[in-house]
């Protein structure tokens, strides 16, 4: 499932899209709304956490990519592909978004109760850690479980759960009323920069690699330094592989205590 750097660098880049009437339309049928935005302008773009929000003028357009969901930039001119849920387009580019969860046509007020169901957003600069703080002092499961649990955190995923839990030296099967103040700084600053860099990168890239190393060069095998990794790539450990709140975890079992 796309992560949360995925949806902030799309509303970012979808921006592009902002000012003229767009053309848009449901080359598959199954939006069938589209019409209503025809002719339209785009008059802005937010993410919030996994959730990307198009704000015509007027109405709001909802888009959950899910497991398979993507946003394709592509030539305004490219005859669109049968399985395109929407299409958004200008003389200059056109964005197909294709496969995703949800593609549907929301109110203010639906707007507001999603912010009323999500934790903080660690890229968000307003976030209040101290809420999410607040919440793993009482959560009754563990870090690893709360971390993918999006009233408690907005936006993580398998990955970066993975990664900043290794930052921070705690296990993903810890107690996350038993994880320290310290510690979950550590997780909180640790999300807050690797999701930044993500947004810039296109991609989740925890490895350190020294100055001027083209980072864009790394493999996906490359690239973690547990998530789906056979050693650790800091101590060379063999990575332990566990379920942690119903999704598979990993974890260094030296590092991570």
């Amino acid at each position: 499932m796309a992560e949360g750097h995925t949806i902030h660098r799309l509303a970012r880049d979808l921006q592009e899209l902002i000012g003229p009437p767009l053309s848009v339309s449901s080359p598959q049928g199954k939006f069938t709304e589209a019409r209503r935005f025809n002719r339209k302008r785009l008059r802005g773009t937010a993410a919030l956490g996994k959730h990307l929000l198009l704000y015509f003028d007027p109405g709001i357009v909802h888009v959950h990519l899910g497991l398979l969901g993507k946003f394709v930039r592509i030539e305004p001119l490219s005859p669109p592909r049968l399985q395109v849920r929407m299409r958004l387009s200008t003389a200059e580019v056109a964005w197909d978004l294709l496969a995703p969860n949800n593609c549907e046509v929301w109110s203010e007020d639906d707007v507001e109760n999603l912010r009323s169901r999500l934790g903080p957003d660690p890229l968000d600069p307003e976030a209040d850690p101290e809420v999410v703080w607040q919440v793993l002092e009482r959560f009754s499961g563990p870090i690893g479980a709360a971390l993918l649990d999006q009233s408690v955190v907005a936006g993580v995923g398998n990955v970066y759960r993975a990664e900043v839990l290794l930052d921070a030296g705690v296990h993903p099967a810890r107690s996350a009323f038993e994880v320290s103040r310290e510690q979950f700084d550590v997780i909180w600053d640790s999300l807050r920069r690797r999701m930044a860099e993500g947004v810039e990168e296109g991609r989740i890239i925890t490895v350190d690699t020294p100055e001027g190393f083209d980072r864009s060069s790394l493999s996906e095998a490359e690239a973690r330094n547990v998530y789906k990794q056979p050693e650790c790539r800091r101590c060379g450990s063999p990575v332990e592989v566990l379920t942690v709140g119903g999704r598979t975890a990993y974890a260094c079992p030296k590092e991570q205590t």
